[in-house]
């Protein structure tokens, strides 16, 4: 049976597969004389991936902050699985964010916690899951990511690329049908990074999981925009993504807090627009 990340408690009343997951309109936000992001718009279909680039400073995590409701735009409107959050009170904040998994940088782990503490910790802290459901489901997540032998390892016997896929896992723990990555590769040598972007894909081809992909990371940026993940019997293969799943993995590039680009992966390499040919390069 295919591992299940879906939920059937959806924010929006009426959910659909058409309506965006993600909708930012005409956002802006400023600290003191600084310019963040300046009347920013997109939308984020259910199934499908944003893959924002940036410059340092640019605003890619700031988007990130701005879904979870951490910060407050200074305008415009967010809405998240049907729900305005820009308005929302802290309260209202908490059901949102049960629909939202968040993959930090450097994995984020409780260094004192045993893997399976980790991965099952939402569902120990805020859930009233029997003790022996939450240890199958940590079994079950970490069985998808590739990691079920190491569950009561210590975080620390780990290497690189495995600390992030438990924070994937811990991440898909709770089932959120919205996962954001924020710079999950940076640090890892390429061959690490590719199991990392690996998972992923798994996630969003095989589970429909919505995903945000924060990243300066420009291989592991076009690798998940251009390969897709396909069950073949027991087994998962990742291969080259046809056009329709190329056109549902898009590119968002922040400039001087705009949106410079907007496209999928070969409407970014096609680009003559001298600043983006400078940063591919």
């Amino acid at each position: 049976m295919p591992f299940d990340t879906k939920r059937s408690v959806v924010l929006d009343d009426h959910p659909s597969s058409t309506a965006p997951a993600i909708v930012f309109r005409n956002v802006s936000l400023a600290f003191d004389e600084k310019a963040v992001l300046k009347d920013v718009s997109f939308s984020l279909l259910p199934g499908h991936t944003k893959i924002i680039l940036g410059v340092s400073g640019s605003g890619k995590s700031t988007i990130l902050k701005l879904i979870l409701g951490l910060w407050k735009p200074d305008s415009g409107e967010i809405w998240v699985n049907g729900a305005r959050v820009d308005n929302m009170s802290e309260t209202g904040l908490m059901k949102v964010r049960n629909h939202l998994g968040m993959v930090f940088q450097e994995g984020a782990l409780f260094d004192s916690l045993t893997v399976a503490e980790n991965v099952g910790y939402k569902l120990y802290e805020e859930t009233e899951m029997p003790l022996d459901e939450v240890r199958r489901r940590v079994e079950e997540v970490l069985g998808f990511i590739g990691l079920a032998e190491y569950i009561d390892t210590m975080p620390s016997e780990l290497s690189g690329g495995q600390r992030r896929r438990v924070a994937i896992a811990r991440a898909i723990s709770f089932k959120p049908p919205t996962l954001l990555y924020d710079e999950a590769t940076t640090g890892l040598d390429p061959i690490t990074a590719t199991t990392v972007d690996e998972e992923i894909l798994k996630l969003r081809d095989l589970e429909s999981v919505t995903s945000i992909v924060v990243t300066h990371q420009l291989r592991d940026a076009f690798f998940i925009a251009t390969h897709e993940a396909v069950r073949e019997g027991v087994k998962i293969q990742i291969v080259a993504a046809d056009a329709q799943k190329c056109d549902e993995a898009e590119f968002i590039m922040l400039r001087d807090g705009l949106i410079g680009f907007e496209g999928n992966a070969a409407e970014l390499r096609a680009s003559t627009d001298p600043y983006i040919q400078k940063f591919l390069s």
